[in-house]
């Protein structure tokens, strides 16, 4: 049995995030499926973005983790010798802008998308009330950070450089249900070609398709 155990639903933007590292490194793991999350017992976990034992739980031998952007940084490092060997660079220099962008994921890109994700996505499906002065505030925030990113992406082919990292890695899950389930959403990527672009390549790594086949088996949760 795989010594990487994953406990949480694959359709869970933590969950999504650490199995597209596990691929990426090729790290032989067990998948245990959890659902514990639905509906209105959902909202408050997804809105603050604070993963918990019930949403995500990732044990490597005595380690158990259950923040997503920790757990792929302890991948990387536990497993730097093989897959993917870019996903935290080549040198203390290539990290540091490496982390550098996870945080700005984190911080500032993660907060108005999750929220936009779940009242434009999930919440008309469980019939909770949108509220517009959250979602207004959250467009504008998001289309801020685009314009960043556009500007950077002009420069470079992804966030931290010329190669593929955890900084673009983290972007998948909340970027492809953007794209995938909020046209409003997805046309402010579309505006921008630099960022289009860069979405067009991550979404289309082998390793991230494979995350939203396993998606498809999952029940969605909102």
């Amino acid at each position: 049995m795989a010594s990487v155990q994953v406990f949480g639903s694959p359709a869970s933007t933590e969950v999504a995030r650490v199995l597209t590292c596990l691929f990426e490194k090729e790290v032989e793991f067990q998948l245990i499926r959890t659902d514990t999350y639905k509906g209105k017992n959902r909202r408050p976990d997804y809105l603050k973005l604070q993963p918990s034992g019930e949403s995500l739980t990732y044990e490597d031998g005595k380690s158990t983790l259950v923040d997503s952007r920790a757990i792929c940084l302890h991948i990387a490092d536990n497993y730097a010798e093989q897959g993917n060997k870019d996903l935290l660079g080549r040198g203390r220099l290539e990290r540091a802008s490496i982390e550098q962008w996870l945080r700005t994921e984190s911080q500032i890109f993660d907060p108005p998308s999750s929220t936009l994700v779940f009242y434009l996505a999930f919440a008309p499906l469980q019939g909770i009330e949108r509220d517009e002065e959250e979602v207004q505030k959250s467009k504008k925030e998001l289309e801020k950070v685009l314009d960043i990113y556009d500007k950077r992406l002009n420069e470079m082919s992804f966030l931290a450089g010329d190669k593929f990292t955890i900084a673009d890695l983290a972007h998948l899950p909340n970027t492809h249900r953007l794209m995938t389930m909020v046209p409003e959403c997805a046309a402010m990527f579309e505006e921008r070609p630099n960022v289009m672009k860069w979405w067009e390549t991550i979404s289309g790594r082998p390793k991230w398709t494979r995350v939203v086949d396993l998606q498809k088996e999952a029940p969605a949760v909102a």
